[in-house]
């Protein structure tokens, strides 16, 4: 079956989910083997972030609209950030460039501006029209940098690529990772090109939905960025039926997520 914005958009919110409670957590200081709550931004188990927030947004701006338009997208992005939309409650955790580009209306574009805070919430554009340059707009809202744009584009490749039915080593291998790396090469912090590395490296080096984001997850650092690339891409490839039937039941604020989707 042809992977549908469900399958992927699921996949983000449940690899984010289980990497909300271990954010900032060393990798192999804990393991996470399964859906918990609290930790370290103490949240009710199934309680996702600005991750799925942001590509929320997106989606719920394409629903209405059928196009790509920054405007219309950034001002859903400050209606989360000052008004808690697209939030299981409230916002709990937000970049520092994603804070002061919108505080400013304008992206943010020094090399020190290539956080993952554009590339978390890209993947589910591979199920829109969007062009290279619209993706690359959509990145700018808030990370302007070439590093940041350029990544996002990458990312939608990719995962169009699997929705085309590639494999996700072959994809891996086209898109520069190399599946056969050692964990301890692979960096997990919040830099958009790791994130990018260690989300397409799960995917190659995992054989199912769970095993995937919980190896993301497990790698430690930024864990719910990683998790939520991670289970977006690996949404895509397992189907929301691959999904573990308690984590689709523990998930939170699914209406919300269903009500987004195009």
């Amino acid at each position: 079956m042809t992977a549908t914005l469900r399958d992927c958009a699921y996949g983000q919110a449940i690899g984010d989910a289980l990497g909300v409670p271990f954010e900032f957590r060393p990798r192999d200081s804990y393991e996470c083997s399964d859906m918990v709550g609290y930790g370290t931004h103490r949240q009710p188990a199934g309680t996702w972030s600005d991750d799925t927030s942001m590509a929320l947004a997106i989606c719920d701006s394409y629903r209405e609209l059928g196009r790509i338009d920054t405007d219309d997208i950034r001002r859903r992005f400050v209606s989360w950030y000052r008004d808690d939309a697209y939030t299981c409650d409230r916002l709990f955790d937000i970049g520092n460039t994603t804070i002061l580009a919108l505080k400013r209306s304008t992206g943010l574009s020094g090399e020190r501006d290539n956080g993952n805070g554009s590339l978390m919430r890209t993947v589910p554009l591979a199920f829109t029209s969007a062009t290279d340059d619209e993706i690359r707009a959509v990145s700018a809202i808030t990370h302007a940098h070439r590093i940041s744009t350029e990544a996002c584009v990458d990312m939608v490749l990719a995962a169009r690529e699997l929705i085309a039915g590639a494999t996700p080593r072959d994809v891996a291998a086209a898109h520069g990772v190399n599946a056969n790396k050692d964990r301890g090469d692979i960096r997990s912090g919040g830099f958009v090109r790791d994130t990018h590395e260690a989300a397409l490296w799960c995917l190659a080096n995992t054989e199912s939905f769970a095993e995937c984001v919980l190896m993301a997850v497990n790698l430690g650092d930024d864990t719910d960025t990683t998790g939520a690339v991670a289970g977006a891409l690996a949404g895509i490839v397992y189907g929301i039926e691959g999904i573990p039937d308690t984590w689709l039941e523990t998930l939170r604020a699914k209406d919300l997520i269903d009500a987004c989707l195009f």
